[in-house]
Formats: structure tokens, C-alpha cells, sequence
């Protein structure tokens, strides 16, 4: 799996992720292509290379050489169906575009389909959005994971006049997103991209567990007053075992109206959508029913699948999560010879060496074969480690 990593050190905006795409190897002409699908025109695309404390960066630049109509939610709907774009591209950029209309909806007291875009509806932003879309594409990227967002803080100026940081649509955006707080009086993170992490992002934190393939910078707008370099950094790599990360989400529920019979199904379920690890504990609630506590870990690129998981295989109408750090020693599957026969275990570094723990599903298939119990299965791997 394809994993794209957002470290917003210094904020996001559209125009910061364009150019880390681009940075990471987005190929301009593969963008412009994407673009002449669009019924859009009088704008020209630019990129160049800039440089902050030291770190060499790309900065977009959309020149809009026409005036532009005002556009609302539904003209932008309409725009992205007739559009040319692939299928997955149009469909992520409607995402975003739905998450900025949402919330432009309860800000403003309107219904979606009543929202009237003004700097989103302009073709650079439109362009920004829909070449964030094209960049996921072009690097087949399966999850997204943001690191938090910084919020600065102070004024903007707008089409509505003077507004408060951050702006009222990045707080309704960042809902259910992890933010906080610095003191700073500049906008970090632009209606954009927060949208674009709203629709876009399946989980937050530090950087996940993943072999990094490529990295690029984009660069914004203006210069940061306490001198920090004003960059988004873009990290794309293939997973690594999930099972090392060092940080984990832990997701609980508790279940009184459940059939626990299809907890092995929903067991399989989540552990092929990558949890770590999948509990089932019985207690006693609330007016003497019994039910169960379902504890589920998983790393951050895969918990918000996770979530969707429980939400629709138990009767959970709610979920509790928290992070936690936890310590992993380093494993791997061997093949080993017992008196039964070859087999795979795990091999483990303890600290005080090595040792071979058996694997569950292999002794159960050797004990069929031979025609033995399970657990002279089980006995004769662990007398390897005495030898």
C-alpha cells in the first residue's frame, strides 16, 4: 500500500500541495494534460524553484489572464461532470469541493446548494484542488495521514470583509481533525486545505510506519514572522509492517444489544483491514446486562477503516480512541524442523536472545497431517529453543 504523509510544520493550503506533488515528481505537463480537460480557460500554469532557511523548495504560480465568473457549489458540480478528468480524480476533487460547502453551509446559515464560492470558486483554487487530486493519482496513493494542523491566529481579509483566524470555515473543517494552537498572527491554514485533509485524510499523527520513495516541498505565499520556513513537506512511501509502529490508536466500545456470535467475522474484517489487534472482553453495564468491551489497535493509516468497520458490523452508535506509545521487539516468520515435520514460527529478539514461539494456524495444519494432538505440536517447537 501507497502511503502519502502531510508534515504542515508551517499550515496547508492548495496551492502548498500542488507544488509538494510537483516537487515529489509530479510531472507539470501530466498536470497541465489534467487540466485542458476542465471547461476552464485564460490562466497559464508556472513552477519554479525557491529556497527558505536553507531548504530548497517548488512554488506554484497560476496566472489568471481573464475575469472569472462567481461561482457556487452547484456550478462546480456541474464543471467536474462535464469535465474529462478520470473517474477517481473527479470524484476526489467533489469531495473536497462537498467538504467546503458543508461548511461554508453552517457558517454562513445556507443550504450547501446555496453556496456561493468566492476565492474557492476562482480558477486557481479550483486548479489547486483538482491538481491535489491528480497528484494522489499520479502517485497511486491509497491512504493519506496529516500530521496536526497549526492555527494561527489574528485577521483576514476576505470577500466578506475582515474575519477572525482561523477562518470560520477551517474550524468547521477541522471537526474531528487534531489542530492546536501558536502564536502566530498569520493564516496557516487556508479553507483549501483544510478541506483537502477533511475529505482526503484517513488519520492524523506522526509520520507512519512506511519506506519513504519520495519527498518534496511546496512553498507558500509569504514569509512566516517567527522566521520558521513556510513549506508544506509531502512524504510518499510503501507501508512497512504495521505491526512495528511505535504509536497506536486504541479504539474501544461497549456492546449490550450485540450478537457475539459474528465477532469472529468481524474479527477477519478488521484484521484484514490491518488492525493490529482485536479484543473481546466481557463485563457487566449498566443495569446488569452483560456485554462486552471491543478493543481494537491499529496504527494511524489504517484506524479511521477501522472505525467504519465496528460502526457497521456491531451496534455500536459510538466509539472512544486515544493514542498511545507502546514498545515492539523486533520478529520475523522461520522455518524450522521438528520431529513432526517442517513448519513456520516466529522468531523473536528478547533481551535475552532469540527464541521461536509457535504459530498457531501452522501447528494446527502439522497436527492434521500427523494425525497428532495440538499440543505435542506446540511442545516440540518450543524444545527447539533448548537446544
Amino acid at each position: 500500500m501507497t502511503i502519502a504523509y502531510l508534515d504542515c510544520f508551517a499550515g496547508i493550503s492548495g496551492d502548498m500541495l500542488l507544488a509538494a506533488f510537483i516537487d515529489a515528481g509530479l510531472d507539470l505537463e501530466i498536470l497541465k494534460k489534467n487540466f485542458s480537460r476542465l471547461p476552464l480557460a485564460g490562466y497559464e500554469v508556472e513552477s519554479h524553484r525557491v529556497s527558505s532557511n536553507g531548504l530548497a523548495a517548488t512554488k506554484v504560480e497560476i496566472n489568471v489572464q481573464e475575469g472569472q465568473p462567481q461561482r457556487s457549489y452547484q456550478d462546480i458540480k456541474d464543471l467536474l461532470a462535464v469535465s474529462h478528468l478520470d473517474d477517481d480524480i473527479r470524484a476526489n476533487a467533489l469531495a473536497v469541493f462537498t467538504a467546503l460547502a458543508e461548511a461554508e453551509a453552517v457558517v454562513h446559515g445556507v443550504e450547501p446548494d446555496k453556496v456561493h464560492f468566492h476565492e474557492v470558486g476562482a480558477v486557481d483554487s479550483i486548479l489547486d484542488i483538482v491538481g491535489a487530486a491528480v497528484g494522489f493519482a499520479f502517485f497511486e496513493v491509497d491512504s493519506l495521514v496529516c500530521s496536526p494542523l497549526p492555527m494561527g491566529r489574528g485577521w483576514v481579509e476576505c470577500e466578506h470583509g475582515r474575519l477572525p483566524l482561523p477562518a470560520p470555515a477551517v474550524l468547521e473543517l477541522s471537526k474531528e481533525m487534531e489542530v492546536y494552537g501558536v502564536e502566530l498572527e498569520q493564516e496557516l491554514v487556508t479553507p483549501t486545505g483544510a478541506a483537502i485533509v477533511k475529505a482526503l485524510a484517513d488519520g492524523f499523527g506522526p509520520l507512519p510506519a512506511l519506506t519513504p520513495s519520495h519527498t518534496g516541498y511546496g512553498a507558500g505565499s509569504h514569509a512566516l514572522s517567527d522566521q520558521r520556513p513556510n513549506m508544506l513537506r509531502l512524504v510518499i512511501g510503501r507501508e512497512s509492517d504495521s505491526i512495528e509502529a511505535h504509536e497506536v490508536e486504541v479504539i474501544d466500545c461497549h456492546l449490550d444489544d450485540w450478537a457475539p456470535e459474528t465477532y469472529p467475522y468481524l474479527c477477519r474484517r478488521l484484521l484484514a483491514a490491518k488492525a493490529l489487534d482485536v479484543s473481546l472482553i466481557p463485563m457487566q453495564m449498566k443495569k446488569g446486562r452483560p456485554g462486552f468491551l471491543l478493543r481494537v489497535l491499529a496504527d494511524s493509516a489504517h484506524a479511521h477503516l477501522c472505525k467504519q468497520l465496528i460502526l457497521d458490523e456491531t451496534t455500536a452508535i459510538g466509539l472512544r480512541f486515544r493514542k498511545e506509545r507502546r514498545w515492539t521487539l523486533p520478529r520475523r516468520v522461520v522455518e524450522v524442523s521438528t520431529r513432526f515435520g517442517r513448519m513456520l514460527a516466529k522468531e523473536v529478539d528478547t533481551p535475552s536472545g532469540p527464541r521461536l514461539y509457535p504459530e498457531y494456524e501452522e501447528c494446527c495444519r502439522l497436527a492434521q497431517e500427523q494425525g497428532v494432538a495440538v499440543q505435542q505440536i506446540y511442545h516440540a517447537v518450543l524444545a527447539l529453543n533448548d537446544r
